[in-house]
């Protein structure tokens, strides 16, 4: 197995090469949207109500406005970039969303409340920059396959 993973980076045909690329992509794409899906939006949606006066206003528009800015990114362009539907666009309120948690929300607090929302970020800048890959709705869709 060490050595497949190792020699990835020398595989002579360009078709393979480009099938294990998308694969990575999916995997990333449905591990850190699902994740930011099932574990964070999720819950923020189904205790909406509760959350809609208390939530934080770090930008100043709103406790209400800021859980429905925070709930739409982590639901709905969590759902899109997990499926592969405009992927790098919807990965942009995302990048909002985990650069506030990171860096407004969470600067004054310990390294470990920042790093999560931090891997998050890095994880949504990487899919920003590469596209969702072969194995999307994009791809079926636009014919992007990055």
């Amino acid at each position: 197995m060490l050595q497949i993973i190792s020699s990835i980076s020398y595989v002579k045909d360009e078709a393979f090469r480009q099938t294990l690329i998308s694969l990575g992509l999916l995997l990333l794409r449905a591990g850190v949207a699902g994740i930011m899906l099932f574990s964070h939006g999720l819950g923020k949606l189904m205790k909406f109500s509760e959350l809609s006066s208390q939530f934080p206003d770090p930008l100043g528009v709103g406790n209400f406005m800021s859980l429905t800015l925070a709930v739409g990114a982590e639901v709905a362009c969590s759902a899109l970039v997990v499926i592969g539907l405009l992927t790098r666009l919807a990965t942009i309120p995302l990048i909002i969303t985990m650069c506030v948690a990171a860096f407004i929300i969470h600067a004054n607090d310990p390294w470990q409340k920042q790093e999560f929302p931090i891997l998050f970020l890095i994880a949504f800048v990487a899919l920003l920059f590469t596209g969702p890959g072969r194995f999307s709705l994009d791809a079926k869709l636009f014919g992007k396959k990055a």
